[in-house]
């Protein structure tokens, strides 16, 4: 039985054109909770895919401000995961878990 709260370190896959070419790179992209570590990423990727993740490198976007209807809004920050996987191992996104 896998733990419930690995569940919430990983919010969705990146599905971008950049994410397309790292993954020929045997690495993938993820949305990830703004307080997750890198060992909580890496192990939450490597249980719920069942994969051996040999690193992860963590980015911060900052929020942009945006007009919405004439009015200045601003988008949220992101904290994004990209995890290089080992030789040999892939994670299909567009499946679920």
């Amino acid at each position: 039985m896998t733990n419930p709260k690995l569940y919430d370190v990983i919010v969705s896959p990146v599905i971008t054109e950049k994410s397309t070419l790292v993954s020929e790179h045997n690495q993938v992209m993820f949305n990830v909770a703004r307080t997750a570590s890198k060992p909580e990423i890496k192990l939450a990727v490597e249980t719920l895919f069942g994969v051996k993740v040999k690193a992860v490198n963590t980015l911060l976007r900052k929020g942009k401000v945006k007009r919405f209807r004439g009015m200045p809004g601003r988008q949220s920050d992101v904290k994004k995961a990209i995890v290089t996987l080992e030789e040999g191992q892939s994670i299909d996104v567009t499946t679920g878990i």
